[in-house]
């Protein structure tokens, strides 16, 4: 096995002296035919005989305890096999894995809390049976509305400290020029198109979970330990995921509910969440409010930096949404303070969706700084390239590559920022207010574990194999490139099996390391390989070239069949973070610019262009790594405009908790979206020298649209998303 933990900056000799030409080209998703023909096979699909169908049974109240559960109605209707709801392996507590989910509770943390599973005949069955279950409950008063409840300092949630650097109160004081605003942002929801849905099964002592998850190494990890079994005997299969945004990271209670109900009926068992409940047993993000203060010299240099935020979570769960990661390193300032306050509410948990902390904590800053930039009559990428840090501010660390200057040069040139008309609301076409508006973004990048199996069989055809997922994101064609670039071979000559936690270990699809880190345990396979190939042609490994299925050194060239002789060749890579990740600071770093039209009459807002630059590392398909950064932008559109879960103070339900009332960006929305790179390998971020991109587009999408709506119109918003009643008392009279 090539094991590596990243102590040093390297590159693979393969990556780096690659003929194949593969890597980075705009290749089609090479599993993009099996989807649209419907022979991908997701988690509800191709259940196996006798398969039964459940339905979720939920607390009718959002705080109190569970006193009795009649089941008699649902249980005497013809097509019920079972009602459960005594089993004290039951997840109870939590929305899903991450939380600390109780088993055997009666206690209720929030409106929909899983109580009960009815298994049936078919779908339709379980549900009618499902409503006639009757939860007698003691009811508590309920803490709903985030504004109502005392705010906590003193807590141990999350993965972010509080950080506080300076004398920051001084350098406010004494400074000649400063803002202090406060921002809002409302509960979002992880909207992902396919259900979080799953079908499980048990033979001989053996449970087969097919699951809609993104990451299923520790998803096998947490049914084992849900049920008391042996990690051996749990098996967590997805081939095919349509789609997660964190709210596919963990294990929903339905998983363990459906595995429970197959084990007590003897039958597999089907269960799918309908959208409306979706709301309630898949994690959320936080509402948040933010408070942004920043002091600077009259020539635009910051000397204060403070990113101070209060998010919401249940007593059930222990995320709490990073507010200010995003913003750690972004610009410099000696005197800095960076924390997030913490509000109980009897809600479902609150959780890791795109881009935790970056995309609404950069919503904020970037409207801060845009702001700023007004008070300072400076331009917005002016101030940005005067507060542009040498090393981290808050660590001290190098970066380990950063281009973030070049995407705001880029990007400027390519929108034609210059023709940008400062004053807001000077520019009109007929009715419509035109603006214009730009925000960074950066996403932090992490190495993670991950394992990679690679076969060179010995017809010269390679199989690379590991547990990732594939959530819409493009990874199994990243890795048939990776391992081609490297072996020499067409992307058709390798295939790639994933999804299948029997398979090397990875570190599934989140956070944005999925890719570095995947694309670099079989980068690390390939090396063995390609050293037993050199060893038979009795030449270094740099020394050789490989293309089109032929090895050559030394003027001799061999095909790799006649190479191989018949037996193949398998190798296993290995990579984690090691001392490089802790001696630098590493981000991928953007810029979006956005054109918009608002009417002056009726207040509606279209935007109109949009593009971004954007410092990913190693652009390992030019094609789906724009694909993610446009599917980020759009979200950052929706976030700007139309996406807001609201919940009902006086019941804790979620009052629009489907896509007929919960406003996603539609083609509608969309206007015509650029992406372009600036690329620069990061040999110390991984061995295939690429960084996250899933997360980043998304980061400071929405203040882009924002300030440009404040340049068509003069009217400041800090509360998205951006309705027709705040813009219309503002908008400049025709």
């Amino acid at each position: 096995m090539n094991e590596m933990t990243m102590d040093r900056a390297y590159r693979p000799h393969g990556l780096a002296h690659g003929q194949q030409g593969v890597l980075g080209a705009p290749i089609a998703r090479i599993e993009g035919p099996a989807k649209v023909s419907g022979t991908a096979t997701y988690a509800y699909e191709d259940a196996p005989d006798g398969t039964l169908y459940a339905a979720i049974v939920g607390a009718p109240v959002p705080r109190g305890r569970v006193t009795g559960i009649d089941a008699s109605a649902a249980e005497a209707m013809p097509g019920v096999v079972a009602v459960i709801h005594d089993d004290p392996r039951m997840v109870t507590g939590g929305s899903n894995s991450q939380g600390a989910a109780h088993s055997g509770t009666d206690t209720i943390f929030h409106y929909g809390q899983p109580v009960a599973i009815v298994v049936a005949e078919d779908q339709a069955i379980a549900r009618d049976a499902a409503s006639r279950v009757v939860v007698s409950v003691e009811e508590a008063p309920a803490r709903l509305a985030m504004a109502e409840q005392p705010v906590e300092q003193d807590h141990d949630l999350g993965f972010l400290p509080a950080i506080d650097k300076g004398d920051l109160d001084a350098a406010l004081a004494e400074a000649p020029v400063t803002v202090d605003l406060a921002y809002t942002t409302p509960v979002h929801f992880p909207a992902a198109l396919e259900p979080h849905a799953s079908t499980v099964w048990w033979q001989d002592g053996t449970l087969t979970v097919r699951t809609s998850n993104q990451v299923i190494g520790a998803a096998r990890t947490t049914i084992a330990k849900a049920l008391g079994l042996d990690t051996d005997k749990v098996r967590v299969l997805a081939p095919f995921v349509g789609g997660g945004f964190g709210g596919k990271t963990g294990v929903g209670p339905e998983v363990i509910l459906a595995a429970i109900a197959a084990q007590k009926t003897g039958r597999p068992v089907k269960v799918a969440l309908p959208r409306a409940l979706t709301a309630y047993l898949v994690h959320h993000r936080s509402a948040t409010t933010q408070r942004m203060r920043i002091a600077a010299t009259q020539d635009g240099r910051i000397t204060a930096f403070a990113h101070e935020g209060v998010a919401a979570q249940n007593d059930d769960a222990r995320f709490l949404e990073p507010i200010p990661f995003g913003s750690l390193p972004l610009y410099g300032g000696a005197n800095r303070r960076f924390r997030t306050d913490l509000v109980r509410l009897d809600l479902p948990a609150t959780g890791a969706v795109r881009a935790p902390g970056e995309a609404i904590g950069t919503f904020a800053v970037e409207c801060a700084m845009d702001e700023l930039a007004e008070r300072l009559g400076l331009d917005p990428v002016e101030l940005r390239r005067i507060n542009e840090p040498d090393v981290d501010p808050v660590s001290g660390k190098p970066f380990s590559t950063r281009r973030l200057l070049d995407c705001y040069d880029e990007g400027a040139r390519r929108f034609g920022w210059e023709a940008r008309n400062r004053t807001p609301g000077a520019r009109r076409e007929g009715e419509w207010l035109i603006g214009h508006g730009m925000a960074a973004a950066l996403r932090g990048n992490f190495t993670v574990k991950a394992e990679a199996e690679v076969r060179l069989e010995a017809n010269g055809r390679a199989v690379v194999a590991c547990d990732m997922t594939d959530i819409g994101t493009g990874t199994y064609t990243i890795l048939a490139q990776t391992v081609g670039e490297m072996l020499g071979l067409p992307v058709a000559a390798v295939e790639v099996r994933l999804g299948d936690s029997d398979l090397p270990p990875s570190a599934g699809s989140g956070g944005s390391f999925g890719a570095g880190s995947a694309c670099a345990a079989a980068a690390l396979a390939c090396e063995d390989i390609l050293s037993d190939l050199a060893r038979r042609m009795n030449a270094a490994p740099e020394d050789l070239t490989l293309k089109d299925g032929c090895v050559t050194a030394g003027g001799r060239s061999v095909a790799l069949p006649d190479l191989l002789r018949g037996e193949p060749i398998v190798a296993r890579g290995k990579t984690a973070p090691g001392k490089e990740s802790q001696r630098t600071s590493q981000a991928s770093h953007g810029a979006h610019f956005v054109e918009v039209a608002v009417n002056a009459i009726t207040g509606e807002v279209r935007v109109r262009r949009m593009l971004g630059v954007f410092d990913v590392g190693r652009v390992l398909n030019a094609k789906t790594a724009a694909n993610q950064l446009i599917g980020g932008m759009v979200w950052g559109i929706a976030y700007a405009l139309s996406e807001e879960a609201v919940v009902d103070p006086r019941s804790g339900h979620f009052v629009n908790p489907d896509f007929g009332e919960y406003h996603v960006a539609v083609n509608a929305d969309v206007p015509q979206i650029e992406v372009h790179f600036v690329e620069e390998i990061d040999d110390s971020a991984n061995p295939a020298g690429a960084k996250g991109v899933g997360e980043l587009g998304i980061s400071g999408a929405g203040a882009a649209v924002v300030n440009a709506i404040y340049n068509a119109t003069g009217v400041r918003v800090r509360d998205v998303p951006v309705t027709l009643d705040t813009l219309l008392p503002g908008l400049p009279p025709l």
